[in-house]
């Protein structure tokens, strides 16, 4: 274990800093389009899709299930517990210049797509690695860790986290949860793509409205001690004796926290816009920048300052999930209900990124097999719901130092194709 997170700290370092070149390397080349709010919703009206696609709106709804899950809940937690409260500083930093690697992936991803078997548009990195870059090779690497790390590893860290928070609430057995949220998501996957976009398009935005107007409601009752959190987060990002690890451990804390809750550089959000049919990629890219605002600035934020209002530094925990300090927080500032709102949030949140994982594994699995036969999605689909059971019951700290360690790798991966075809996503966006 430790030389695994050893390992990890090493990869991080590599990713951060290709994050942040590659980030305002984009920012400077595209003339700060992540402040451009206008553009981004006014691409949310168009209306350029058919039956065979999903509209842009349900495309950003099914990329947040995917980001908005248990990263920012629980994420966060684990961020300002082993990193300090600096550590949030690094997350808004690392949103604010790679939202624009989101835009650059998610034009190649439209650009790139291809038709599936059930005459489904398919894209990603998967594709643009293999078709733009060329590189079939790379292509079939980064196709097969997605797999691993976000349909294998993002899943079971969801379904460890609901597990964690039902059994802080409930005198059950994990193998009986283990079981239920299991036999659900199975109804679910085997529904495909449109299923997954019908359930993710009504859940996401109910369960971001509970968990903000939540968020809103506790801020308002501490309003006196925001001032307070903000300056304290940002004196504590450069402070370099702020936690044993120094600023470097609080930065590279904050910057994998920051990329795991909003995916920005990992390139699965391209996965989800380019079911949209359109040859406008410009367009997608300015609604997927969208996801990364709403998931750090608005609800990893609003879970930051909620836990760094209450207690939590009482705490003492090991082989922590994260979820255990949030989830004391919603308590403290809610009593009973906080423990119910937090579980239902939970439940959604994590829920909502398994539905996601799956599909994303499925579609990176076509850019190698160009029909992808029923018993090869058939494996896959049994493989995530073992993936579930499994994930409930192991342990958390295995389990997100494996998936960080790959989001890394992948990120170094994805930023290198981006940075390859920097030229057309700038063609693309002098054409928009």
């Amino acid at each position: 274990m430790e030389f695994l997170s050893k390992i990890n700290d090493y990869i991080w370092i590599i990713a951060a800093l290709v994050i942040f070149v590659s980030g305002v390397y984009f920012t400077f080349k595209l003339k700060f389009l992540q402040f451009n709010f206008k553009k981004m919703f006014k691409s949310l009206k168009v209306k350029n899709y058919d039956d065979n696609s999903i509209s842009p709106k349900s495309a950003l709804m099914m990329v947040l299930a995917g980001r908005v899950g248990v990263g920012s809940i629980s994420g966060v937690a684990l961020a300002i517990y082993t990193g300090g409260v600096g550590a949030i500083f690094w997350m808004w930093m690392a949103a604010l210049f790679a939202v624009t690697n989101t835009f650059g992936e998610t034009v190649l991803g439209i650009k790139y797509k291809e038709k599936d078997e059930d005459n489904i548009y398919k894209g990603g990195p998967s594709y643009y690695i293999k078709k733009g870059l060329k590189n079939k090779k790379l292509s079939i690497t980064y196709t097969v860790i997605i797999i691993i790390c976000y349909s294998f590893g993002f899943t079971s860290i969801q379904s460890n986290t609901i597990t964690t928070s039902a059994l802080q609430m409930f005198d059950i057995n994990k193998i009986i949860i283990a079981s239920i949220l299991s036999l659900i998501v199975l109804l679910i996957i085997f529904g495909g793509v449109k299923k997954i976009s019908n359930v993710t398009s009504k859940l996401v935005p109910f369960m971001i409205a509970l968990y903000v107007f939540t968020g809103v409601y506790i801020l308002i009752v501490n309003y006196t001690q925001i001032g307070f959190v903000i300056k304290k987060i940002i004196k504590s990002a450069f402070n370099f004796k702020s936690i044993t690890g120094g600023f470097l451990g609080t930065f590279l804390i904050g910057i994998q926290r920051g990329i795991f809750s909003n995916e920005a550089g990992i390139g699965t959000g391209s996965i989800a816009s380019s079911t949209v049919k359109t040859n406008n990629a410009a367009e997608q890219g300015y609604i997927q920048m969208i996801g990364v605002y709403i998931t750090t600035i608005l609800i990893c934020t609003s879970t930051a300052i909620i836990i760094m209002t209450s207690n939590y530094n009482m705490l003492s925990l090991n082989d922590i999930n994260g979820i255990e300090i949030t989830q004391y927080a919603f308590e403290y500032h809610l009593g009973n209900i906080g423990d119910i709102i937090i579980f239902a949030s939970i439940i959604m949140f994590a829920f909502s990124t398994i539905l996601t994982a799956y599909y994303y594994g499925e579609s990176s699995l076509k850019s190698i097999f160009k029909s992808l036969t029923k018993e090869k999605a058939l494996i896959l689909k049994l493989l995530i719901v073992l993936v579930v059971f499994f994930g409930s019951i192991l342990s958390p700290t295995t389990l997100w130092n494996l998936v960080d360690t790959l989001a890394a790798i992948l990120v170094i991966i994805n930023v290198y194709a981006i940075l390859k075809l920097r030229y057309e996503i700038k063609e693309e966006y002098n054409k928009y």
